[in-house]
């Protein structure tokens, strides 16, 4: 079924209007300077293969969160001088997304020119599966291109509902590149040893990832706030180390390891932690063993023995991937565990491994040490990434099938 999808080699858009749905929902400082343009980056093929068939183009995409509230501070007005210069060509810019007026706006394009629209979650429909919502965006395009897999698990409109009002004229554009990748992981296709680092806080969204990838991995190694609830079952004291309260989550850790007993040592923990005395760059600091935490102590880094031994197997790897912190990367004195992993990885992938990073985190600390244009592939979407790892069907791709 997914192979019936059509990517954008299956169209050529010569005197067709393309309403294109990115995800520039980029990073950016208080002048609004984009710190980060790798979800840009990844939409700018798109584009120009569209500009060069001579298509029209219209740009929808999010940015933050202003809850259905026309806000300037959530306007994607800053972006227009960036993709200008980035496209070599005038980006046209317009304050809302659907109406008359915006229709007049898109009715006046001429081949080979662009429009960038408002904010969808300027409409609190965006995020409600509003068919109406959806029949108003339709009216802006005759070609859907869904360009934007950092959202495809999302139940938005512009996301899955849009999809139904162009019947055959879908596009994917993410869809090859991303399944191409997880692939190697989902079914083991890449060479071995294959690894998996998670890390983070929240381990509940991270469960089924485990599950799914048990018996295709050769180690998962886990860190940051992941690793205490396993500590913890595992009768070692975490201290006041954060974890996620919720009983399941216990259980599930428990058929975990009974299930899976005689696999149980490729999932590998840290051995010991930089701990401190409260949750603050300038705390009080010591490094112990991880299974024995004090009460007023908390776990905020994974400490030398532990990035030693995760190191010594990220190197002799074939395949990688990695999503989510070895701490609280955040601050400076408990960050070293998160950037030696991104440099190691960044080391082995120039030695010919093959390395998949996804999540704002992980992604972060690789620019922090320079070495983001040395992975193999960034993926733009955690959320959707996770769940892609958890063998689900987005809803982005369901909606188009």
């Amino acid at each position: 079924m997914i192979k019936e999808i059509k990517t954008i080699d299956n169209f050529n858009f010569e005197n067709q209007t393309a309403l294109i749905r990115v995800d520039f929902n980029v990073p950016v400082n208080k002048f609004y300077r984009i710190t980060d343009d790798t979800r840009i980056q990844y939409s700018i093929p798109t584009i120009q293969k569209i500009l060069s068939e001579k298509g029209k183009i219209v740009i929808i995409s999010h940015f933050g969160r202003p809850k259905g509230i026309p806000l300037k501070t959530h306007s994607l007005k800053f972006l227009v001088n960036y993709l200008s210069k980035k496209l070599k060509i005038t980006v046209n810019f317009f304050g809302d997304c659907i109406g008359e007026t915006v229709i007049k706006k898109v009715n006046k394009l001429k081949n080979g020119e662009i429009l960038l629209l408002e904010n969808l979650r300027f409409y609190k429909e965006e995020e409600k599966e509003d068919e109406n919502f959806a029949f108003e965006l339709s009216k802006l395009g005759n070609i859907y291109v869904n360009d934007a897999f950092s959202v495809a698990h999302r139940f938005h409109t512009s996301i899955t509902v849009l999809p139904k009002f162009f019947g055959k004229k879908n596009v994917l554009v993410f869809l090859k590149r991303e399944i191409q990748y997880l692939d190697q992981f989902l079914y083991g296709k890449g060479k071995r040893p294959i690894t998996i680092l998670l890390g983070g806080s929240k381990i509940s969204s991270k469960i089924e990832i485990i599950e799914n990838l048990i018996n295709f991995a050769d180690y998962i190694l886990i860190g940051g706030g992941m690793s205490y609830p396993f500590i913890k079952i595992k009768g070692g004291k975490i201290g006041d180390s954060l974890i996620e309260k919720d009983e399941k989550i216990e259980k599930t850790l428990k058929k975990i390891f009974h299930k899976y007993q005689n696999k149980i040592e490729i999932i590998h923990l840290p051995i010991d932690v930089v701990a401190a005395d409260s949750f603050k760059n300038e705390a009080n600091t010591k490094t112990i063993p991880i299974h024995s935490i004090p009460n007023g102590w908390m776990g905020l880094d994974i400490g030398p023995r532990t990035i030693k031994k995760f190191c010594e197997i990220i190197e002799k790897s074939k395949t990688i991937l990695w999503n989510g912190p070895m701490g609280v990367f955040e601050f400076q004195n408990f960050s070293l565990g998160t950037r030696f992993i991104a440099k190691t990885i960044a080391n082995s992938t120039e030695k010919g491994a093959f390395s998949l990073i996804g999540g704002g985190d992980s992604l972060a600390s690789l620019r922090m040490e320079n070495c983001d244009k040395k992975i193999s592939y960034l993926s733009t979407g955690g959320g959707a990434m996770l769940d892609s790892l958890k063998n689900k069907m987005l809803p982005g791709i369901k909606a188009i099938i």
